[in-house]
Formats: C-alpha cells, sequence, structure tokens
C-alpha cells in the first residue's frame, strides 16, 4: 500500500471524526478491528481500569486518530452506538451467499412503498461487496440495537453494539465509496416504530387451554417462555429461536397446535423487550426448522 492510500485512510478517518462519529481502527485491508481482545488485554494504557473494547475505544479525538493512523494503513470503523446513528445495511443476494436471496434494496424500497413514503434521503455508502449502507442520526432519548431481518429480508441495521466500515476503507472485493448525500437525515419516525423494541410488559404465569395441547407439550410451553422472559438482554433473540426450536417437536408430534405456540413466544418475547416483526420472524424460523428435523416420538 502507497503513502498516498495511507493518508487517504487517515483523512477518511478524521472526516468520519468531524462529522462527529466515532471511528476505530480495523486491520488493514479487512473489516475487522485492529484492537486487542479481552484474551490478550495488558490492562494498561486506555484499559488500565478493566479491558475496553472497541466500541468503548473509538474515538472523535484528531490526535488520538493520527497516533493510531500513523502505525499501519488501518481501514475505518465506525462505531455506530457512540456515534448516534442508526445505519441501515441493504445487502446484495451474493453477499447472502444465495443467488435466491431478495435483494435488500428492492426489499427496503417496497417496504418504503408500503409505508407510504419514498426512500429516505441521507448519506448512503456503497459498500465492497456492492450493497449499501444508508446512515441516519438517532432520534435523541432512545437506544436502538443491531437487527438482522427485523426490518425486510436482506435488510439489517447496526446502532448499538455494531459498527460499519467507513467510506475510503479498502478490501480485497473492492472500495468503500460514499454515493450521495453530505447530510445525514434524522431517523424516519414510521422506521423507528419497526426497530424500537416494545415497553417491557409484566410477565405473569402463562396460562394456556389444557383442551390446545398435551400434558406436557404445554407444560415445555410454560417452561421455555419462562427462559425467553428470564434472557439477558444481549441473548434476548438467541434464546427465543432456541426456546422455540426446543417446543417444536410438540407441534411436529401433533401435541400442540402450532398457532398455540406462535402466540406464547410472541407475548414472552414482546414482554421480553423484541419488537413484534423480530419475535414473529424468528419463531417462525425456528418451528419451521424444528419441524423439517425433528425425530419421531419414539426415537427422542
Amino acid at each position: 500500500m502507497t503513502h498516498d492510500d495511507r493518508s487517504a485512510l487517515l483523512s477518511a478517518a478524521l472526516d468520519a471524526a468531524a462529522r462527529g462519529w466515532h471511528v476505530f481502527p480495523l486491520r488493514p485491508g479487512t473489516k475487522r478491528p485492529a484492537l486487542h481482545g479481552e484474551a490478550a488485554c495488558t490492562r494498561t494504557g486506555p484499559c488500565a481500569s478493566g479491558h475496553r473494547k472497541w466500541e468503548q475505544r473509538a474515538t472523535t479525538d484528531p490526535d488520538r486518530i493520527r497516533a493510531a493512523w500513523s502505525q499501519a494503513p488501518f481501514n475505518v470503523g465506525i462505531a455506530t452506538g457512540p456515534s448516534r446513528l442508526v445505519v441501515v445495511d441493504l445487502d446484495t443476494p451474493e453477499h447472502k451467499g444465495s443467488s435466491d436471496a431478495p435483494c435488500g434494496a428492492a426489499t427496503f424500497k417496497a417496504l418504503c412503498e408500503r409505508a407510504g413514503h419514498a426512500v429516505p434521503t441521507t448519506y448512503r455508502t456503497r459498500t465492497a461487496s456492492g450493497g449499501q449502507h444508508l446512515y441516519f442520526t438517532a432520534p435523541n432519548g432512545i437506544r436502538l440495537t443491531n437487527t438482522a431481518g427485523t426490518v425486510a429480508d436482506s435488510v439489517d441495521t447496526r446502532a448499538w453494539g455494531g459498527y460499519v466500515v467507513a467510506a475510503g476503507s479498502i478490501t480485497p472485493a473492492g472500495p468503500y465509496e460514499a454515493l450521495c448525500g453530505s447530510e445525514t437525515a434524522v431517523l424516519p419516525a414510521w422506521l423507528q416504530s419497526i426497530l424500537q423494541p416494545a415497553p417491557a410488559r409484566p410477565v405473569g404465569p402463562l396460562r394456556l387451554p389444557a383442551v390446545d395441547g398435551s400434558r406436557a407439550a404445554l407444560a415445555a410451553l410454560e417452561a421455555e417462555c419462562a427462559v425467553v422472559a428470564a434472557a439477558p438482554d444481549g441473548l434476548r433473540n438467541v434464546t427465543l429461536n432456541r426456546c422455540a426450536f426446543k417446543v417444536g417437536r410438540f407441534v411436529a408430534w401433533g401435541d400442540l397446535p402450532r398457532h398455540v405456540a406462535e402466540d406464547a413466544f410472541q407475548a414472552a418475547g414482546e414482554a421480553r423487550g423484541l419488537t413484534a416483526a423480530e419475535c414473529r420472524a424468528t419463531i417462525r424460523s425456528a418451528l419451521d426448522s424444528s419441524l423439517r428435523t425433528a425425530r419421531p416420538r419414539e426415537a427422542a
């Protein structure tokens, strides 16, 4: 990599920081953070009071940025949460590993049309794989997190806990380039309503009519819904998926109507703070997978 390339990467980091976006170095030519992991942490310097991850170490300080990028031709990561950004990631079928996968740009455009709006005009980049990132400013007073497929098929979002590769970064697959829109629009209210977790609701004992399932199936459903209700913040969706999959065998055996399982897990997931759309997608995927792979009752 030439000196000019290194200067361009430093400029990209400084330009992002000038917008108020918190940046950190990515390994040269990749999308992976260049900062050390917890296992290798020496508990010195920025980590003197405890290991600090990339989201905590991302900065807008020009001096820190110049010092970091003087060491190597790092690509530029933007920590979306501290930067008060919500970035909509529109994937391509190739990025999903299947030519049959939907195009994120097309599904997002269709979603906008159904909501009665044009695709928002905002700062936008082309990714190395040919997808697009749409940058939005997060509204005050809310803390959105990453999503995968919640908005639409092949449409993910990055917020707290996530990062994106900044324009100007270079990978073997190609560069990340700014496309249009120098200004970053505020996240549209209709899109926020899809992403914002539902307010937590008190979760009492799950009560289901015995006529809608066998005693064992209903007991398993109640137990797994309780696990979902107690899931840690960072594991809510994973827990919902795992628990719905486990109950799916009772649906496969005919011991429990699918709609009973879906309704129960939907209530448990929303009560735990997941969006309605995220719950529906996760439950549907988990039950479909469980039904495909369920072993016969006598072999279970």
